[in-house]
């Protein structure tokens, strides 16, 4: 999941620094994520898990690292299968 992750931020991103540079905790905003692009990495994820990030889960804090993204990620495809 994180490689698909990885692959979003760097299609969708606009990241100034490469995604593989960027480590699983660190700061996607820090290294250079907009608002505007999170939603464009949200948009893309969505459609590439199938998925529906819920209204809870849309905030910057779910989507400001890889290994945060991957949670929410998790929780919602864990939230689809029950």
């Amino acid at each position: 999941m994180k490689q698909t992750i990885r692959a979003l931020l760097a299609k969708h991103g606009n990241l100034p620094v490469a995604i593989d540079d960027v480590a699983d905790a660190a700061d996607l905003y820090d290294a250079g994520l907009s608002s505007f692009a999170s939603v464009q990495v949200m948009l893309a994820l969505e459609e590439e898990f199938d998925v529906e990030f819920p209204e809870h889960l849309l905030n910057r804090k779910s989507f400001s690292s890889v290994e945060a993204i991957e949670a929410a990620l998790a929780e919602i495809l864990e939230e689809q299968a029950a």
